[in-house]
C-alpha cells in the first residue's frame, strides 16, 4: 500500500514538472533569455602578435531592474549598476577563482594576476564615447 502511494506521489511530481516545462517554454519563446542571464554572441581572437592574443567578445544580456552586463568570474553576467557607473570593476569579481583583481590606473578596465604571475589584462568600451 506504501509503495503505491509513493508510486502516486512521484508520478504527480514528474506531471508537476512537465507542467511547468511546459508553461516556462511557452514564456521563453527561441531567441528570447531568461531575466537574469547573458550569451556570448560574438567572440573574435586575434594572435597575430607574439607572447599577446587580443580578444573581443559581444554579449546579449537580459538583466533585471538595477542591473546590467558585465562580468564574473570571466564569464558575461548581470551585475549591479553602481559598479558600471562608478568603474569599480572588481567588485564584479570578473576574475577567475584564485585570481587577483586590480582597476586599471585611469579604470578603464581590470587584470587579473594568475598565482604564477600571468596577468590577463581587461578594458572596456564605453558605448557612449563611441557614437
Amino acid at each position: 500500500m506504501q509503495l503505491l502511494k509513493a508510486l502516486w506521489a512521484l508520478a504527480g511530481a514528474a506531471i508537476c514538472c512537465f507542467l511547468i516545462f511546459v508553461i516556462h517554454s511557452q514564456f521563453l519563446k527561441e531567441g528570447q533569455l531568461a531575466a537574469g542571464t547573458c550569451e556570448i554572441v560574438t567572440l573574435d581572437r586575434d594572435s597575430s602578435q607574439p607572447r599577446r592574443t587580443i580578444a573581443r567578445q559581444t554579449a546579449r544580456c537580459a538583466c533585471k531592474k538595477g542591473q546590467i552586463a558585465g562580468t564574473t568570474r570571466a564569464r558575461p553576467a548581470c551585475v549591479d549598476a553602481r559598479i558600471i557607473k562608478t568603474k569599480q570593476w572588481c567588485e564584479m569579481l570578473p576574475c577567475l577563482e584564485g585570481e587577483g583583481c586590480d582597476l586599471l590606473i585611469n579604470k578603464s578596465g581590470w587584470t587579473c594576476t594568475q598565482p604564477g604571475g600571468r596577468i590577463k589584462t581587461t578594458t572596456t568600451e564605453d558605448q557612449r564615447e563611441m557614437s
